[in-house]
């Protein structure tokens, strides 16, 4: 491998030829080789320093153009905007477990803005820390990559897959209105229910769910850049911080605006914790979701029967035929992930010391993690189990008309007690509700078909 020389404050250090990075890049990937390759800086915090530097580079243009020329600017914005779209992601190879917060790749990011805006110019007119970090520390930017990749990562990713499995759910709970079965409390029988208004629970969750992820995001728009080092706006010219978020509104296509106190923005992470909680409750609904799915699913012989999903692949390799509900396995466990999650992003946000947190790379790994994973696992649901859920009609009446809890019709003409006993008698006599009722003398034969009716008990 061919290697060329670069320099920081530390010394000399050999760096690959080919690659965009410098020295402190190359210090930080030789002295913390953990989880390499796997557990790398995620790519929505890459993309995020790339849009932050270019939008820095703006305002120091505007606020500090005798530093900041149009040549530096132009030289900026173009690497800058590679980053962005994922062209240079093989010049970003820290991983998750460096310094906690997050000094390294911020280097990593001015380093090979700097490197790759020289080449582009065709002149070195760029310096990592002079021009690609002016009027910023690692302080600052990391925690704003983290509310640009957060707020990002929910509005592109999370939301709109959560719609679609609520428009979903919205189809069926219309195509099945008048599907009556009986519903089920404690995992035993209840009184009835449509298969229409079951579904509607489980869309209302959803749509609960977005409307707290909606009201969770606003925080995270808060940006802490203009912070600097420990909040006080060290070397940041005035007005810097309210402009650098104007311009990552523009790159962003999204409202961003200034931290109130930067002295908070750098030390608590209080507004991931809250926007990871509606990722969680998100996750929790689904848990259910599927759980309920795969109840109502199961058999085909030995078990409810009540809905038919899509057979997407042989479920066994020793018991031929048999199919599983295995998408309703992938967000059951896509849901333990996320819950698990939670957990290292309320410990890692409870670690800030003083003027700064040093937990933040694995607080924003997991985070996005959780927005990730849940947002393809209910994709994957919907396209493969969700549209293609379909009633058992039959299978439904079978059940309901079965049903001892129906018996809850005859309260008001027999009472609570008495209608108790009709319930044991069916029961233990394996016998009808009508022949229980009318053997025990409490209604006659025509008064009972008279007034029980299940299908109108929803």
């Amino acid at each position: 491998m061919e290697y060329r020389i670069e320099h920081d404050s530390m010394g000399e250090m050999q760096i690959p030829a080919d690659r965009y990075w410098g020295a402190q890049t190359e210090r930080s990937r030789q002295n913390f080789p953990i989880g390499v390759g796997i557990e790398t800086m995620p790519a929505e915090i890459i993309k995020a320093f790339g849009i932050l530097k270019a939008a820095a580079a703006a305002a120091n243009h505007t606020l500090k153009p005798e530093k900041m020329t149009d040549a530096k600017l132009a030289a900026i914005c173009a690497a800058a905007k590679e980053v962005t779209d994922g062209a240079l992601d093989g010049h970003f190879p820290l991983v998750v477990w460096q310094t906690g917060s997050g000094t390294q790749s911020n280097m990593n990011s001015n380093e090979v803005i700097a490197n790759r805006g020289n080449e582009i110019a065709g002149a070195k007119l760029l310096h990592p820390n002079d021009d690609v970090n002016m009027s910023q520390s690692s302080n600052d930017t990391f925690p704003t990559a983290m509310h640009i990749a957060a707020v990002t990562a929910l509005e592109d990713k999370l939301l709109p897959a959560i719609q679609a499995l609520i428009d979903t759910f919205d189809r069926l709970e219309k195509e099945n209105a008048d599907a009556v079965k009986t519903g089920r409390t404690h995992l035993q029988d209840a009184v009835p229910i449509t298969f229409g208004e079951e579904v509607s629970g489980w869309k209302n969750s959803l749509e609960k769910d977005m409307e707290l992820i909606r009201y969770a995001m606003k925080p995270l728009t808060e940006l802490a850049l203009g912070g600097t080092a420990v909040g006080t706006g060290l070397n940041a010219p005035a007005g810097f911080d309210s402009l650098v978020a104007e311009e990552v509104s523009k790159l962003t296509g999204k409202t961003f605006v200034t931290a109130e106190n930067k002295y908070h923005a750098l030390t608590s992470k209080d507004e991931l914790v809250f926007a990871h909680g509606a990722v969680k409750a998100t996750a929790c609904d689904m848990m259910k979701i599927a759980n309920d799915v795969r109840w109502l699913s199961s058999g085909p012989r030995a078990g409810l029967g009540e809905i038919f999903i899509p057979e997407n692949e042989p479920g066994s390799s020793i018991m031929p035929g048999k199919v599983n509900p295995t998408q309703c396995e992938q967000v059951t466990m896509v849901a333990v992930q996320v819950m698990g999650n939670d957990a290292a992003v309320g410990i890692a946000a409870s670690q800030g010391n003083f003027e700064l947190n040093v937990f933040m790379p694995v607080l924003i790994y997991n985070f996005l993690q959780s927005v990730r994973l849940l947002a393809e696992s209910i994709a994957a649901f919907n396209e493969r189990c969700a549209s293609g859920i379909t009633a058992n009609r039959e299978k439904m009446k079978e059940y309901m008309n079965r049903s001892l809890m129906t018996v809850t019709a005859l309260n008001p003409y027999i009472g609570y007690e008495n209608a108790a006993k009709v319930a044991k008698k069916a029961h233990k006599e394996n016998i009808s509700l009508r022949e229980a009722c009318t053997e025990l003398g409490f209604l006659t034969e025509d008064k009972f078909d008279e007034i029980y009716h299940p299908e109108k008990m929803v």
